[in-house]
């Protein structure tokens, strides 16, 4: 299928990122104070190194011993100056980059309350390419769907259609009043239900699901549920152990459990910034090096551009709603109730174990968003599994330079054979 073309670059418009930035730019400050509260132990050998790294603390230790401290301490402010200004300068030019405007949406073909169903079997000239396999694809719930459509050329959606698939995606939109008291059951049961229904119904046979993060445990219990209407379930990023990585966070939101469930009290939701916030603690000074990376890239590469695409993406998240935001932070990663095979949905237990159709669950190497340990748990609990390795992150698989050949080509592949 011959991709849309891009329309004419615009001016940005108001970006908010890198969200939440009063986070990112107290991060900048932390670890300037906190380097030079380390300095007197550093100099004096009294500094406690974790044990792997001791050796190379050591080394450390002999280089230092005849430098002159107060020379050292001034190269160190210097440095940390130095990061925070880099630090500024990708920010400021993150927000002035011209924007490519996102080609046009395809044909929405079922809507329920926020959520839409888009057809990427259209073609560009508004005809409509039948007789293709059926592919349901489900997205996180608190990420904007368009990561597996980012542009022409980085878009899973665009390949499986191109691949000779009828893909559908699940674009779960911004709650609104329908959707406030919602909870997954709901999602799950209600609109992804409906949704898979309606793909059947225009196919007139069982569908191939496919599941991302958050989305991939959507698609699992719904693959549980209609288990006639399911006959292929690809799993891409999906927990499933909670506690088999992030022990230090698992406890700091353990600690946070009493502020953040009266925030959900008093706001009925939990808010994109608590959300970002939450993710950048697992790899909290990712955001500072991207952005001077960033600074130092050609205006007019695809580097910067497609950097300005994924942060854009990042920055435009979606609140949780109340009830889903306290089965996913307690119910998920405090007590692992899908780990620990204690996590129902409409009162019914869901049980990779009782999936017996064929199933992909891919996982990439570097994420740690969801640790690899996390979905190889799921890859062992499903009876027709196949287990990828991939040696990218959680949203390089998604979306980054090498997503085409290292996912697109290879899950369309598979889908074929299944």
């Amino acid at each position: 299928m011959t991709p849309p073309k891009p329309v004419p670059v615009t001016a940005p418009t108001a970006v908010p990122g890198p969200r939440p930035l009063p986070l990112h730019l107290a991060l900048q400050t932390l670890l300037w104070l906190s380097s030079r509260a380390a300095l007197p132990s550093l100099s004096d050998g009294s500094l406690n190194w974790r044990p792997e790294i001791a050796a190379a603390a050591q080394a450390l230790t002999s280089d230092l011993a005849g430098v002159d401290p107060e020379a050292f301490a001034r190269a160190l402010d210097a440095e940390a100056l130095r990061r925070a200004g880099a630090f500024a300068d990708g920010i400021a030019r993150y927000r002035r980059f011209p924007r490519p405007e996102r080609p046009p949406e395809p044909p929405v073909v079922w809507r329920q309350g926020s959520t839409r169903l888009f057809d990427y079997a259209a073609a560009g000239r508004g005809r409509r390419r039948t007789g293709g396999r059926a592919v349901l694809v489900v997205p996180s719930l608190i990420n904007r769907a368009y990561i597996l459509d980012l542009s022409p050329q980085r878009s899973l959606m665009r390949h499986l259609a191109a691949a000779g698939f009828h893909p559908y995606l699940v674009d779960w939109g911004t709650p609104g009043e329908t959707e406030k008291d919602f909870t997954l059951t709901d999602y799950i049961v209600g609109r992804l239900t409906a949704a898979l229904a309606f793909v059947t119904g225009a196919s007139r046979r069982p569908v191939a699901v496919v599941g991302y993060c958050m989305g991939g445990l959507l698609a699992l219990a719904l693959a549980g549920r209609r288990p006639d209407d399911v006959n292929a379930l690809a799993l891409l990023a999906t927990p499933w152990d909670f506690h088999a990585a992030h022990a230090a966070q698992r406890r700091v939101l353990e600690a946070l459990a009493p502020s953040l469930s009266a925030m959900i009290d008093v706001l009925g939701f939990l808010p994109v910034d608590v959300l970002q916030a939450m993710f950048a603690s697992l790899s909290p000074y990712q955001t500072a090096a991207k952005f001077r990376r960033f600074a130092t890239l050609a205006d007019d590469g695809e580097p910067a551009r497609h950097f300005v695409e994924l942060e854009d993406w990042l920055n435009d998240g979606v609140p949780l709603v109340g009830r889903v935001a306290r089965e996913c932070l307690f119910g998920w990663y405090v007590d692992n109730a899908p780990g620990r095979g204690l996590w129902a949905v409409a009162g019914r237990s869901v049980s990779p174990g009782e999936i017996t159709k064929p199933a992909l669950v891919v996982i990439p190497e570097k994420d740690h968003i969801v640790p690899p340990w996390s979905a190889a748990a799921l890859a062992r609990a499903l009876p027709r599994a196949t287990s990828w390795r991939l040696a990218t992150g959680h949203i390089g698989m998604a979306a980054g330079t090498q997503a085409k050949s290292l996912l697109f080509e290879p899950l369309a592949a598979w889908l074929a054979t299944v």
